[in-house]
């Protein structure tokens, strides 16, 4: 409990709801917002009331952007791409966006398969990746290496048996500047049984 009034604590509640932060830095996050009020606060109160505002998911791929269909779908560089990511989440997208991987356009799942978290097939933008696919030559499954993502991938690689479309996903194994010692066993057994000649 903090000593600081109602408005300060649903402030530090509400911050401490966010992914990566608790309650304890929740607190020193306010804090800081507190002590540099003019510079910190008052122009973050205003960026949210803007985005609240001005934040779109785009109705072609489902990411975020402030308008829609958003930059990457309205990019004519990446029109005529016959490659589309599947992606889990907004996040992935913007991390593949990061790593530079070209002119490709994405679909974003809006998370995975997880009948015991209540995910079922309709929870997700399955039925949209399906009327998109036939747009493309190749589909890439870039959905995380965990049971409910690759049983994601496998749904969905069912689903689009009978469009024609080249369906492939991320590969799995050892990381670029990786040590074998380093690595699960899960991970090394991946990485094995994906070798490629060289």
């Amino acid at each position: 409990m903090s000593n600081g009034g109602p408005e300060i604590e649903q402030l530090i509640q509400l911050l401490a709801r966010l992914p990566g932060l608790g309650p304890r830095s929740a607190r020193r996050a306010v804090l800081h917002l507190i002590k540099k009020k003019d510079q910190l606060m008052v122009p973050l109160s205003a960026a949210l009331d803007r985005a609240v505002d001005a934040v779109r998911t785009c109705e072609v791929c489902g990411n975020v952007d402030t308008r829609s269909p958003c930059g990457i779908c309205s990019d004519p560089r990446r029109a005529e791409s016959g490659l589309l990511i599947v992606v889990e989440d907004v996040a992935d997208l913007w991390a593949l966006e990061r790593a530079g991987v070209g002119a490709v356009r994405y679909h974003v799942l809006g998370g995975v398969l997880s009948p015991l978290d209540g995910v079922g097939p309709e929870d997700l933008s399955l039925d949209e990746l399906v009327a998109r696919a036939p747009q493309f030559s190749e589909i890439v499954l870039a959905v995380n290496a965990t049971v409910e993502g690759q049983t994601t991938a496998h749904y969905i690689t069912d689903r689009l048996a009978g469009t024609g479309v080249k369906v492939t996903r991320l590969a799995h194994g050892v990381p670029v500047g990786g040590e074998l010692d380093y690595l699960d066993e899960g991970t090394l057994s991946q990485a094995l049984r994906a070798r490629t000649e060289l």
